[in-house]
Formats: structure tokens, sequence, C-alpha cells
């Protein structure tokens, strides 16, 4: 259980760090003249969607396991949560 105990500030953390070396790799490239500057002052703009398009499904393959195991850790919260409200509510209507 200790593995899920932070696997959504992992996953969090994996994604913003494949956006960030996406954006290297596209700097670089840019950088080189291998790909496309840009018009005018949209060089940075254009260079970050165009990690964002990158890193995206990437993301969605390479993370897989991270993802996974953060929704598990989200279902289990949510499903304490349930049980503590359906608590909540038998002992109020104990008490009724």
């Amino acid at each position: 259980m200790s593995s899920h105990k932070f696997a959504t500030l992992r996953y969090t953390a994996l994604r913003i760090g494949l956006f960030v070396a996406c954006f290297a790799v596209v700097w670089v490239l840019a950088y080189f003249r291998i790909i496309p500057l840009g018009v005018g002052n949209s060089n940075t703009i254009w260079l970050l969607l165009l990690a964002i398009v990158i890193s995206a499904p990437l993301s969605f393959v390479l993370l897989r396991k991270q993802r996974d195991a953060m929704s598990e850790q989200i279902v289990a919260k949510v499903d304490r949560q349930k049980e503590r409200l359906v608590a909540n509510q038998s002992m109020e209507d104990d008490r009724a």
C-alpha cells in the first residue's frame, strides 16, 4: 500500500518532467533550425504548444502504471468517504 501512498504526486511530477523533456527537445530542434521557429514573436508559444502535443500521447503510453496507481488511490479514498457518509447517516437515523 505504501507504493500507492504518493501515486498522485508521483504521476504529476512525472507528467511535468516529461513535458519539460519534450520542451527541451523541441527547443534544441528549433535552435538548430530543424523545425520552424514560428512567426514573429510566437516562438515561445509555438514551442510550448508543440511540446504539449508531443508529451500528451507519450505520457498516455509511458505513464500507464503510474496513472493506474493514481486511479486506485483515488478510488480507495472515495470508497472510504462513502463508508464514512453511510456510517454518519446511520448514526443520525439511530438518534432520531
